[in-house]
């Protein structure tokens, strides 16, 4: 079964990971991102300002080549602020770009009930596919 990989400095990337039931969620830190991963996973990244954007990139980056985790990601939501304009999920936007991951869906904060959905709709196509 598909899981979640994610980041949260903040806590509303987790708040929105913990409404996605019987899913089995992982959370990396600059402290904790060399993990394995053996199945297919999400990875859900938020977006921050400008002088916190390299940590959060370096370890998702420190994460996707990790062992052979890039080739079991199997897409990307970008979580943000649309106050941040252009830079809104733009952590989610790189990572899709650089490594060829497709973005799935972005979303504001901790996200809505159809943000919910939309990450349900994603895992089960995974399953589904693998």
């Amino acid at each position: 079964m598909a899981k979640i990989v994610y980041y949260s400095q903040t806590g509303q990337t987790r708040k929105f990971v913990e409404k996605i039931k019987n899913i089995e969620s992982l959370e990396i830190t600059p402290d904790h991102f060399e993990i394995e991963m053996a199945e297919a996973f999400i990875l859900v990244m938020p977006s921050y300002e400008t002088n916190v954007h390299p940590i959060v990139i370096d370890t998702a980056a420190d994460f996707l080549e990790t062992a052979d985790n890039l080739s079991y990601c199997k897409g990307l939501f970008g979580c943000g602020n649309r106050n941040f304009a252009e830079l809104f999920c733009i952590t989610a936007r790189t990572l899709a770009e650089e490594y060829d991951i497709p973005l799935l869906h972005t979303l504001e904060f901790q996200g809505s009930p159809l943000d919910v959905q939309k990450m349900e709709e994603e895992l089960l196509q995974i399953d589904h596919n693998h």
